[in-house]
């Protein structure tokens, strides 16, 4: 049918990307140059994601919920916080819209400044006390920008990366395309700790937590052209010619390939529930239930930030030599074996400094190990024509399933029937892992 025909984008904007190929590209891009650009890109998406969990636990609750009390009001701000993953998928389905009508480079500029404005606006809310329910509402339109921008920011870069690649380091290579995710995690938490140990209470909650949120426009900016600069290299038309990183239409996508997409979903589910549990989770249970000080939590989370960098470039080296499949069905054992003690000794990170310590550095490291390689993992198995749209579609899906409503659903449980939740839901992600890769035989492949 016409309607399954895959559209490429406005004339006018084909020709302005060309333009820009002359003018920013006269030489074939490395591997490295592209890595380089994906890191910095994903870096800030993951900077104004982690900004606003961070203060969905340490500011949220007393600046625009204070009528409630403590752990209640987490409970709204974490709800809050999981608008945006509802809204993620949205987004993907309105910009492949805009990038098919209008190009590539357009609907990135408008991705990127919609979630760098939803951020920084943030930072100017007045708060309950000023404005009453306004606030609320307003933060939570702001926090469905954020989602929908998330949504219009995939740009295909990631694929661009391991097809570029050499064939016996696509898993290196996929792996580093993942670096973003801690890098724009320890940054965000440097800066929350720095305002939380070196500012009053009164003063953070005044002025000092609204500085990151601030920062997310430039950081945006900074990101949108290091990104637009590779969507005008040779090598990514080329790859749009060959129909490789075309944008498809959504419904023949869901059509031809639901069981695709319902998969490549499901897979990542153990490493994306860990994701929330040892990096936004914890911060909640110190915060409400321990006597630590969540400005050197957060510096304890830093270092484990690094960890998770330094296993998400094993998990590549590891990867290509045992292959994708492999390693992400023993990582998701290994998760497993994780939830299962955290099961048994949850109090490990009750009020033992040590114990928080080890979870979040041993989480950190598993996450890596299982992060690296779990994006688009079954995207190898979609016609070509629908790989670009269809790694977009999966990785909202993979974020909506197994993260959104992760810390809420723990933060819940926990308070009623003690941190054994924690585990559990853990596992319940790792189970689902294995079994997914297990009914699927085929190598997992990313490209």
């Amino acid at each position: 049918m016409a309607s399954d025909n895959v559209q490429g984008p406005n004339p006018n904007s084909a020709a302005a990307e060309r333009d820009a190929r002359l003018v920013s590209t006269d030489h074939k891009v490395d591997p490295s140059e592209i890595a380089i650009g994906v890191i910095i890109g994903r870096a800030a998406e993951y900077f104004d994601f982690f900004v606003f969990a961070i203060a969905a636990v340490v500011v949220f609750p007393k600046v625009f919920l204070p009528f409630a009390e403590p752990v209640t009001a987490t409970l709204y701000s974490f709800a809050i916080f999981s608008l945006a993953f509802v809204a993620r998928p949205i987004g993907t389905v309105i910009f492949t819209a805009v990038d098919r009508r209008y190009g590539r480079s357009v609907k990135l500029t408008v991705a990127l400044f919609l979630l760098g404005f939803s951020t920084m606006a943030i930072s100017f809310l007045p708060s309950y006390a000023q404005i009453g329910a306004w606030s609320l509402y307003l933060l939570s339109i702001l926090r469905i920008g954020q989602g929908l921008a998330l949504g219009g920011a995939w740009d295909g870069l990631a694929s661009l990366l391991a097809l570029n690649a050499p064939v016996e380091r696509r898993g290196l290579y996929a792996g580093i395309a993942q670096l973003g995710a801690p890098l724009g995690f320890a940054v965000a938490a440097v800066l929350f700790s720095f305002f939380l140990l070196n500012l009053s209470e009164e003063d953070f909650l005044s002025w000092g937590w609204r500085y990151p949120f601030f920062c997310a426009f430039a950081v945006n900016v900074v990101a949108l052209f290091s990104r637009l600069r590779l969507v005008a290299t040779e090598e990514f038309s080329r790859l749009l010619d060959l129909g490789r990183l075309e944008p498809s239409p959504i419904l023949p996508l869901i059509r031809n390939h639901s069981r695709e997409l319902l998969i490549g979903a499901l897979i990542p589910l153990a490493s994306f529930a860990l994701f929330h549990l040892v990096a936004v989770f914890p911060i909640s249970w110190i915060d409400l239930f321990t006597q630590r000080s969540v400005g050197e939590f957060l510096m304890v989370q830093t270092s484990g930030a690094f960890i998770c960098a330094g296993a998400i470039v094993a998990s590549g080296l590891i990867a290509d030599q045992m292959g994708r499949r492999k390693l992400l069905m023993i990582s998701a054992g290994l998760i497993a074996v994780f939830a299962i003690c955290s099961t048994i000794a949850p109090l490990i990170i009750e009020e033992n400094a040590i114990g928080q310590t080890i979870y979040v550095n041993a989480g950190f490291a598993l996450l890596g190990l299982s992060y690296g390689q779990s994006s688009g993992a079954v995207t190898s198995r979609l016609d070509p024509r629908f790989r670009y749209t269809g790694a977009a579609l999966t990785s909202d899906l993979s974020w909506l399933l197994g993260a959104g409503f992760a810390p809420l659903i723990v933060l819940f449980l926990s308070a009623r029937y003690g941190l054994a939740c924690v585990g559990l839901y853990l596992l319940s992600g790792a189970v689902t892992t294995l079994l997914v890769l297990s009914l699927s035989r085929s190598e997992v492949r990313q490209v």
